[in-house]
């Protein structure tokens, strides 16, 4: 298990937008209603509208099976957390994280049985599907554990290619000391 410190970033990020996106859709169900549309930069607006399916509006109606499988996720993630060693992929842990949580909440409490809530979505691009604040959190974290996936493996060819450099072979320095001696 890895140790308090190691915990701690990702899930202080985690747990700040956890509440940056609660808040926001409170702000949302509370200010926007169906009738209400914030019209803010060229195609950009608020406009509030529910989720009861996954991304894109697939799966309506599989709101129970879709919170068990983001709750095995987030455990698999907190799980995982001992297994990163970089910045980038500590910060995209978090963000993947605290979204899916975000989104979890919703279906948990935003209706009338156990995971039958509906997420809440309320930025709409109207030339995408409308999402929210948990969702963006969700992309830049898989994006940066990719990010973080490929540096890492770049990292490892490179030392792999120095320690098969002949310039940098200890075993030939070692034979020609002994046959020095």
């Amino acid at each position: 298990m890895p140790s308090l410190g190691a915990w701690r970033t990702p899930l202080a990020i985690a747990s700040g937008v956890v509440v940056v996106d609660q808040l926001a859709k409170h702000w949302a169900v509370t200010s926007l209603g169906t009738d209400r549309v914030v019209e803010l930069v060229w195609t950009l607006q608020f406009n509030l509208a529910f989720n009861n399916g996954m991304a894109f509006g697939q799966g309506r109606g599989l709101g129970p099976i879709i919170g068990v499988i983001a709750t095995i996720v987030i455990v698999y993630l907190l799980v995982s957390l001992r297994d990163q060693t970089s910045r980038i992929s500590t910060i995209g842990m978090g963000l993947l994280i605290g979204g899916a949580a975000g989104n979890l909440l919703d279906r948990l409490f935003r209706g009338e049985g156990w995971l039958d809530g509906a997420v809440v979505d309320f930025i709409d691009l109207q030339w995408f599907p409308i999402f929210n604040l948990a969702d963006v959190a969700v992309n830049l974290g898989a994006g940066l554990l990719i990010l973080g996936s490929v540096l890492s493996a770049r990292a490892h060819q490179r030392a792999e290619a120095d320690t098969a450099d002949p310039s940098h072979d200890d075993s030939q320095t070692a034979a020609g000391n002994e046959t020095m001696s």
